[in-house]
Order: C-alpha cells, then sequence, then structure tokens
C-alpha cells in the first residue's frame, strides 16, 4: 500500500484529496490539526507518533523531525543497500507528501504581530519534508499547491505521474521554501530607512501571455504568494486574459479599493480611470461611473469594489467592455455576462491597504517603494480660505480625494454627487489638466459650474485655479506645500472658493 504524509496549515482541497488518496488504495501518514482535520470527514489515519515511536515535542515544535520520516523520504527505491536500510530499521517507503508551511507572512502582515508570534510561525519540518521529497522527487512526489490536488489524483488514477511533472512539482518546492525563506529573512534583517538591505524571493509562472504590450514582445504573468494579490485571480469566462488587460485591471482594482463599505465603480484606459464613482448599488455606482465620460469608457476595464448583481450585469449590456473586475459575481450576473462571448469576467479580491511592498523595474534593477495606502483620516487638513466648504462640497471634496489618488499625474478631478464629472491626467503641466478636466467635463455634457477639484499634488502657480475659478468650481482640495501656496490660496479667495490642504500628496507617476 503506498503512503502519503500529509501536514498543511492552508487546509482548501485537503479532505477531498486525501479521499481520493484512500479511494485508490493509499494509506494517510498525518500530524496534529491536519489529522484531526482527516478524522473529523471520516478520512482514516495513521498518526506520524506511531510511526516514529515518539510523541510531539516542545509545544509540536519537533513531530517530523525524525528519521523514521526522514528515511522514507530519502531513500532510494533504486538502490538495494537503501532498502535493506529500511528494512533492517522497520521504515515504511513514504511516496507522497502534502505539505504547505505555517503562515509566515499573513502573520507578519498583521499589524499587531509580535515579534515572538512571528517566530513561533518559522516552519522547521515542513519546508525539511518537502525539501527531502523534492530531492527524491523520482520516487516521491511533493505537492505543495492545493491547486494541484486534483491534477494529481487524476495522474494516479490513471496509473502513474510522468517523470516531468514530478520535476516541475519538485522545482515548485525549491521555489516556494526559498520564497519563504526570503520572507523570513527580510524579517529578520535589519532595515535602512525603513527598507530592507537586501530583497529576495521568487516568482512562479503563472499565465503565459499571447504578447506584450506590443505584438513583437513575449510576455507572461508571474506571482509571488502575497495574499489577496493577483495570485488569486480567477476568470469566470471570455478571451484569455492579455498583457495590457491584466495592467488595467490591477489599477481598475487599486481605483475602487479606497471605500471599503460603499459601493464604488471605476472604469479604467490605459491604467487611469476614465470614469469613478460611488452610488447606493453597484449598478448605480456603475451608471454613475459611466456618466463621467461614456465615451472613453467604450472599450474599457470596469472594476466594482463588490459583488456583482444581476441588475449591474445587465447595465453593462451594450456597452462594449474588454474585462468586468470585482471579488465576486452572482449566478445570475455570470448568465447576463455571458451573453458577450469574448468579454473577460474575472474575479479578485480587494485590497483594503494591506502593508507591502512596491516594485518598480528599471534596467538592471528595481526600484521599491512602501506600496500607497489610502489614507481616509482627515488629520492635518486645513481650510485655507476665508469661505468654508458647505456640507454639499465637503462630500464631494472626500469623495475627489479619495478618487484622485487613482488618476495619472499631474492628476485633477471634478467632482459632483459624489461622482467624477471630468478628469485631466497625465499632463505635462497642472494647469493643462486642470483646463482637460473642465474640457472633458464640458464635452460629456456636465456642467463644471457648482462642482469641486481635487488635485493630487500642490499646485506650482495660482494658474491652475484660475483655470477652475473661470468654470465655475467652487471648491479644491490639494496637498498644499508649494512655494507660492499664499499666491494660490489668495486666488481662491478672490474668487469666493473654498480651499482644503490635505498635507498629503496622492501622487501616481
Amino acid at each position: 500500500m503506498p503512503r502519503a504524509l500529509i501536514s498543511v496549515s492552508d487546509k482548501r482541497g485537503i479532505v477531498a484529496f486525501a479521499q481520493g488518496l484512500v479511494e485508490i488504495g493509499w494509506e494517510i501518514l498525518s500530524t496534529g490539526g491536519t489529522a484531526a482535520t482527516l478524522r473529523a470527514a471520516g478520512v482514516p489515519v495513521l498518526p506520524v507518533e506511531e510511526v516514529t515511536r515518539s510523541p510531539e515535542m516542545l509545544d509540536g515544535r519537533v513531530k517530523t523531525l525524525h528519521p523514521m520520516i526522514h528515511a522514507a523520504l530519502l531513500a532510494r527505491r533504486d538502490l538495494p543497500e537503501h532498502m535493506r536500510t529500511l528494512e533492517a530499521h522497520g521504515i515504511v517507503p513514504i511516496d507522497l507528501v502534502a505539505v504547505n508551511l505555517y503562515p509566515f507572512r499573513a502573520t507578519i502582515a498583521r499589524s499587531d504581530v509580535s515579534f515572538e508570534d512571528a517566530i513561533e510561525n518559522i516552519d522547521i519540518g515542513g519546508p525539511s519534508m518537502l525539501r527531502s521529497a523534492a530531492k527524491n522527487h523520482d520516487f516521491v512526489l511533493p505537492v505543495v499547491e492545493p491547486t494541484d490536488y486534483p491534477d494529481v489524483l487524476t495522474m494516479l488514477r490513471a496509473g502513474s505521474i510522468p517523470a516531468d511533472c514530478r520535476r516541475a512539482y519538485a522545482a515548485k518546492v525549491f521555489a516556494h521554501t526559498g520564497d519563504y525563506d526570503a520572507a523570513i529573512s527580510r524579517f529578520l534583517t535589519p532595515v535602512e530607512d525603513g527598507l530592507p538591505s537586501r530583497l529576495g524571493g521568487s516568482l512562479e509562472r503563472m499565465l503565459p501571455l499571447r504578447y506584450g504590450e506590443n505584438p513583437s514582445q513575449r510576455a507572461a504573468l508571474y506571482v509571488t504568494e502575497e495574499p489577496r494579490g493577483v495570485r488569486d485571480l480567477k476568470q469566470r469566462q471570455g478571451k484569455e486574459l492579455s498583457f495590457n488587460n491584466i495592467l488595467d485591471l490591477d489599477a481598475a482594482m487599486a481605483s475602487v479599493s479606497a471605500w471599503p463599505v460603499r459601493p464604488a465603480c471605476a472604469i479604467i484606459k490605459h491604467t487611469t480611470p476614465c470614469g469613478i464613482a460611488v452610488g447606493g448599488t453597484p449598478a448605480d455606482a456603475f451608471a454613475r461611473a459611466l456618466a463621467t465620460d461614456p465615451q472613453s469608457a467604450f472599450g474599457g476595464v470596469v472594476a466594482l469594489n463588490t459583488v456583482v448583481d444581476r441588475a449591474t450585469a445587465e447595465a453593462m449590456r451594450d456597452l462594449f467592455l474588454e474585462v468586468v473586475v470585482a471579488p465576486s459575481f452572482h449566478e445570475e450576473a455570470l448568465q447576463a455576462l455571458a451573453r458577450k462571448k469574448n468579454l473577460r469576467v474575472v474575479e479578485l479580491p480587494v485590497s483594503h491597504g494591506e502593508a507591502g511592498l512596491d516594485y518598480k523595474s528599471v534596467r538592471g534593477g528595481f526600484l521599491v517603494q512602501d506600496r500607497f495606502r489610502f489614507d481616509s483620516t482627515e488629520d492635518g487638513w486645513r481650510i485655507t480660505t476665508g469661505r468654508s466648504p458647505t456640507d454639499e462640497e465637503w462630500s464631494d471634496l472626500r469623495f475627489a480625494w479619495a478618487a484622485v489618488g487613482s488618476v495619472k499625474s499631474n492628476a485633477i478631478l471634478l467632482a459632483r454627487g459624489e461622482t467624477a464629472i471630468g478628469i485631466g491626467a497625465g499632463q505635462m503641466s497642472r494647469v493643462d489638466s486642470s483646463f482637460l478636466a473642465v474640457h472633458k467635463a464640458r464635452q460629456q455634457g456636465h456642467d463644471p459650474k457648482g462642482a469641486v477639484l481635487a488635485s493630487d499634488g500642490f499646485f506650482p502657480f495660482a494658474d491652475g485655479v484660475e483655470e477652475a475659478a473661470a468654470a465655475g468650481i467652487t471648491a479644491i482640495i490639494q496637498p498644499g506645500g508649494s512655494l507660492r501656496d499664499d499666491d494660490v490660496i489668495a486666488a481662491a479667495d478672490r474668487h469666493g472658493m473654498a480651499m482644503v490642504l490635505t498635507g498629503k500628496r496622492q501622487f501616481r507617476h
């Protein structure tokens, strides 16, 4: 009877996997919480301590670090002397190892994590078993990814695991443990100015792509094991995703992440919003976002921060879109969207400000910074003009400040009724962005008069304020910090505008 050792912290799919192994005649060897989970599901389990003839020690720190386990993993079946050694010591070979590791990265991602808790979540036995199995992969199959369980069962039911698959699974192990060790190293390495002195890790190719930004460029999606990241992407329908689709859908989900409770929708073109709004329902948020600039929304990527229902899906029926992305979709919504066969429908979790690092590649290296996290607090905000914003203006200013951070700099966003009505993005001067935002608003039939304006960076001159005042903008929110802040504030006062300085920049280069 072949024997599998199963010990997992991530228990997704493990019961079905173990049941499948038992059905085809395998014996299951397991530890601690995994053994309890399998027994509760009616799966017969042989406890590790019965094999090692030694109890778990030191609060579970020592349970699989034993010759009865590692000899069973490392023995080569094609060497008679190895097999005689096993027989002499009463050791039964282990043929498959399904192990994933203590959740170290998830643990240290918590804002309240203690150093002691982080250290206790460094797995020792798990990597040792995986590496032993991967070294001996010709005879022991290492399985580190829960998503691989169905494929493994299919191959075992067919009779064998091909050599190239065994090697691929071994490679996954060393990438996985290497990335795990790199995370620990980063955690323990002294930092310089808040960033580690050395970075390392591995990336797994998740998805080959037809081409990159242009057809002459090869491309693929590589992922880390970061939770709630692009690794969790699930495509529900449509054509394969392209390089540009993935860039856009990532930017789109970042755009709606500033609103953790209220339904929000962003429509993205070339990684910047052409429409963004909040609403009472997902369908309302979509309709408002579309109203920003229906012309530019053609061929865009739509993101919502909440479940997509049938009403929202039906509202998209007559618009050509490349991708719709959201955390989840009702079945009725999927049925409605299925009428558009080529439309890519993607599920991806919303990330609401988790800490982490942001990487941008340059030739021969990477620029690394703290990941941008929208700060919804109003600490340090100042009203600097003689007139304070009205209640209605305050509502729109808060919305506009949350929205403008997702627009490429220089970024100017006009808002009314918690909906963007004009967006100026990526211009070389801020006054040009102000002009463009007003122009786009009028082009789509929005009257800027009475709207508010948000700027992701300070106004270096008063000309951007003059441009806004000429269009009838009544209130502005911006970081401040220019040498000419007094001139900018004076211009707002001359036109009876309210101005709020946040003291925070939201630049997106």
